[in-house]
């Protein structure tokens, strides 16, 4: 007998390292296995994804994986969403990317990055933190030395996926600096060390 829980936890640990042939053989075993299981279904999207655009099918990931455990109809819902608009018009996949990350902070719950760091401080760790935030409400970085001191707490915590989203929203502004070209320096070495 199969061990659906074994298959999909390894089919995770080859989609995080974009092992995406790998990760879509076993989701599609469990698929075999349960035909109407719409979560096995969307991770065979999200490699689909992975082949064009890694970085995508990465955030697409993380998010689902938090959110499908808090509203899991809600998170199938925005995650068919984004799979439609990417499907069928790549302007609107790129432009609901856009709006996610240049929502201003007036239309959204955000924190500054300073009283964010207050509760890195109450919570006893960033990752803690990080993870009561980072649906709900956005980090509003107003500084250089914020961003980077941010990316670097993101990298040591295991947020690859949005450090790098981060680092790519910044970088039209910062492609030549030299201090975030150190940051995706670091973030490469991680990614290829969590590989090995």
């Amino acid at each position: 007998m199969l061990n659906k829980d074994s298959i999909l936890q390894q089919a995770h640990s080859y989609f995080s390292a974009t092992y995406y042939d790998k990760a879509i053989f076993l989701y599609s075993q469990l698929i075999s296995l349960e035909p109407h299981n719409v979560e096995y279904q969307i991770y065979c999207v999200f490699c689909d994804i992975g082949y064009e655009d890694s970085a995508k099918a990465q955030s697409l990931f993380d998010y689902f994986s938090i959110a499908k455990d808090e509203d899991f109809e809600q998170a199938v819902k925005y995650v068919k969403d984004i799979i439609l608009a990417y499907d069928g018009n790549h302007e609107k996949m790129m432009q609901i990317f856009k709006d996610i990350a240049d929502t201003s902070v007036e239309s959204i719950n955000a924190i500054d990055y300073a009283d964010f760091m207050e509760l890195v401080k109450s919570r006893g760790s960033f990752k803690e933190a990080y993870q009561d935030i980072m649906f709900s409400t956005k980090v509003a970085i107003k500084s250089k030395d914020d961003m980077i001191d941010f990316i670097n707490n993101l990298i040591e915590n295991n947020f690859e996926t949005t450090a790098y989203n981060y680092l790519d929203n910044f970088n039209k502004f910062f492609s030549y600096d030299k201090d975030f070209n150190k940051l995706y320096e670091r973030l490469g070495e991680k990614t290829l060390g969590n590989k090995s």
